[in-house]
Order: C-alpha cells, then sequence, then structure tokens
C-alpha cells in the first residue's frame, strides 16, 4: 500500500534562497543608509604635492628684479655744439672734477663770440667815458665854486673897510658902490652856481648809479661771452669712471646731444620696477632683502618716481649697511620688499591649487589613503605661503598641487 509522502515547507534550497534575498536587501539598505556615495577619483600619491599647515611668521612681500646703477650718475651733455677737436679721456677712464674729456671746435660760435666781446668792449667804454664826463661836469661845478669864493674871499673884507671908510667920507661914493656890487654880484652868482651844482649833484647820483650798473652788467656779459667757448671743452663735472659711446675725430655734436657720463665708484643703489597695483603699498623707507654671493644683504627704498609707465613704476633702493662686494653696473638682483610689519599666523604653502579653486576649497587628508574637499578661506599672500583665515586648523595635510585633473570630485583616493 503506497504511503503519502508529505514536502517540507523549508528545505535547504529554500532556505538557501530566501536567505540569499535577504542578504542581498541587506546589502542594498546598509549602501542606500551607511555608504559614502560622494564622487570619488582614484588618483596617484606620487603625482601629488602634500603640504602641513603650521603656524609661523607671515612676513607680506613681493619678488621683484631690480638693475643695478652707481649711487650718483652725472650725465655729460653739450652744451654747444660742433666738430670733435680732440678726444682727451676714453671711456672707462677714472677722472677727477675739471678733468678735460674732449674738445670740440665751432668756428661760426667762435667769430660770433668775438664780435660779441667786440660790442661789449665798446660798450664798456662808453659807460667809462659817460662816467668821466659826469666826473668832469662835476670838478668844473666845484672849480667854478673855488673861483668864486676866492673872489668873496678878496671882495668881502675890501667891501667892509671901504664901507666904514666911505660912512666916514673917506672915499669917494662911486668907488665904493663899485667895490659893493662887485661883491653882491659874487655872492649872487655864489648861491646860483651852488644850486646848480646841488641839483647837478642829486643828478649825477643817479646818472652814475645807473652807469655803473650797466657797466657792471656788461662785464658779466662779456665775461659770460668768455664763458661760451669755454663749452667746447668737456670736463668731468665730478670724480668718478666715465661712460660714453663710441667717439672720432671730426663727428658732429649736436647743442644739447647726450655726451655720456660719470659714474661715482663704489657707492650703488638698485633701480626697481614695480607693477602699479602695489603703488598703494609702497612708501619710501621700506626694508627688502638680496641674496648675492650666498649672504643676504639689507636694502630700503629710498625714492619713489612718479610716473608710471607700461602698467610699472620705478623706485631707488639703497643698501642699508654693507654693500655687496663684486656688484657691477647694470647686473639684476633678485630681491623680496616687505609690505608690512611680521606677525604669527596660520600658515597655508603656495601651490598650483589657487589657480583652480580661488583659494575657496582645498582637498584635505583625513586618513592617509584618502582626501575630501573641504571650504576655506585665505588672506594674505607671499612667495611662499597663504595666510589661512578660517577652515583650516594646524596639522592639517592639504593636497597643494593643481587640481587641474581632478574635475569636480569630492574625494580622492590615494594609491
Amino acid at each position: 500500500m503506497d504511503r503519502k509522502i508529505e514536502k517540507k515547507t523549508w528545505t535547504v534550497k529554500r532556505i538557501a534562497t530566501f536567505g540569499g534575498i535577504g542578504l542581498f536587501v541587506a546589502f542594498v539598505l546598509y549602501m542606500f543608509i551607511f555608504s559614502d556615495r560622494r564622487s570619488t577619483l582614484i588618483i596617484d600619491r606620487d603625482k601629488i604635492t602634500i603640504a602641513e599647515v603650521k603656524r609661523g611668521e607671515f612676513k607680506e612681500f613681493i619678488p621683484q628684479t631690480g638693475t643695478v646703477e652707481p649711487s650718483r650718475t652725472v650725465y655729460l651733455d653739450a652744451i654747444e655744439g660742433g666738430n670733435i677737436k680732440r678726444i682727451v679721456s676714453e671711456s672707462g677712464k677714472m677722472l677727477h672734477k675739471g678733468d678735460v674729456i674732449l674738445e670740440l671746435t665751432n668756428l661760426n660760435r667762435e667769430l660770433s663770440v668775438l664780435q660779441q666781446e667786440a660790442s661789449f668792449n665798446e660798450s664798456i667804454n662808453r659807460a667809462r667815458e659817460t662816467r668821466l664826463n659826469i666826473m668832469r661836469n662835476d670838478l668844473e661845478q666845484r672849480q667854478t665854486l673855488a673861483l668864486i669864493d676866492n673872489q668873496l674871499n678878496i671882495l668881502g673884507p675890501q667891501y667892509d673897510r671901504q664901507k666904514k671908510l666911505f660912512e666916514k667920507k673917506l672915499i669917494s661914493k662911486q668907488e665904493f658902490e663899485r667895490t659893493e656890487a662887485d661883491y653882491k654880484y659874487n655872492v649872487e652868482r655864489r648861491r646860483i652856481t651852488y644850486e646848480v651844482y646841488k641839483n647837478d649833484s642829486i643828478d649825477r647820483i643817479r646818472q652814475l648809479r645807473a652807469v655803473t650798473q650797466s657797466e657792471q652788467q656788461m662785464t658779466r656779459s662779456l665775461e659770460g661771452v668768455g664763458k661760451i667757448l669755454d663749452n667746447l671743452v668737456i670736463r668731468a663735472p665730478i670724480d668718478g669712471q666715465l661712460s660714453t659711446p663710441h667717439w672720432e675725430i671730426g663727428q658732429a655734436v649736436q647743442t644739447g646731444q647726450r655726451m655720456g657720463q660719470v659714474d661715482i665708484v663704489g657707492s650703488y643703489k638698485v633701480r626697481v620696477p614695480i607693477d602699479e597695483l602695489y603703488l598703494p603699498k609702497i612708501s619710501v623707507g621700506l626694508p627688502a632683502t638680496t641674496d648675492f654671493a650666498g649672504k643676504t644683504y639689507l636694502l630700503k627704498i629710498t625714492y619713489i618716481y612718479p610716473t608710471i609707465t607700461n602698467g610699472r613704476f620705478e623706485v631707488d633702493m639703497d643698501f642699508d649697511g654693507e654693500t655687496p662686494q663684486g656688484i657691477r653696473r647694470g647686473q639684476s638682483l633678485r630681491m623680496r620688499i616687505e609690505l608690512g610689519q611680521a606677525s604669527e599666523e596660520l600658515l597655508l604653502p603656495v601651490g598650483g591649487f589657487y589657480k583652480d579653486t580661488g583659494g575657496n576649497w582645498v582637498y584635505v587628508l583625513d586618513r592617509e589613503d584618502r582626501a575630501v574637499k573641504r571650504n576655506i578661506k585665505l588672506g594674505r599672500k607671499n612667495s611662499e605661503n597663504f595666510e589661512v583665515l578660517e577652515g583650516l586648523q594646524p596639522g592639517d595635510r592639504v593636497i597643494t598641487s593643481s587640481y587641474e585633473n581632478f574635475g569636480n570630485n569630492e574625494v580622492l583616493k590615494l594609491n
């Protein structure tokens, strides 16, 4: 007799099937709820740069390149034009003040000077003749007064004596009247002559002053004309080293043409062009440093040129203390100009990430094999570090190399 076989509800196969479905559902739920769904990119650790955020001294400075120049340069410009007659000193020669560098010749100018000198000499002679005439007139008037005084010295006593004799009826009236008339005539004559002399004396003083001033002016002009020919000789204005282009005997030189320059040797400054964006931050006295022959030297800004050319302005910097030995005119020096006082700040090293993020975010390592995107805020910058204002802490490790190939991924996995 056949016996009915009852099927088992939970067979091994069925249990395995439902168990697998349950595990799959659990895995899906886990992935949905707990897994990191952020976009991720796998990168090679060897191709990135990682820097640590640290606290340190922040100095705001700008790197610039300057050109070494003599601390003082005097340019040689031709005051008078002409042709080179003689070259006395060649370029590079050490000169003392007043040394002749070269001589020019200008025949037309020399003839003109001779004519002017003759004209001034003639005018000076006329002025001197005018002075002599004025003095001669003064002398003649004084002689006339002296002659009248002599007559009065004779007629005065004679008039007094005859007056007494006439009163005593000892002489005739006609004789007394003649003496009286002569005496009164000379008294009146002296009064008039002295009045004329006094007025003429005042006018003579004015004339002599004008003649003297005119003569002095013409004498100075004559001396100035004489110095015109001295301008045909180019001399060293200071002690220093001569620098000139190549000149040839007979070469024409125009008035005002630059003939060269004389530089003070051993004393130097640095001329530095700076972008006009930094103009508000640049002031006289700002310090700078430069490295030369393995040693650091200090400089400071001494003059700011007011003109801006092609978006740049220039400053002069003098060495503050020791001057580097061996530097030469025209040599380039790399320097760092400090824009403010140093301060203790949180620092992030400069890197290529900035051009991709604008300093708004960075990738920060949260473990050895992963970096995540984090928003930050940066402040000032120098050639080495950024000032960190928000988003980072000391010890954070940041990818500072370029983010150009990372796209918009929020997580980077490091191999």
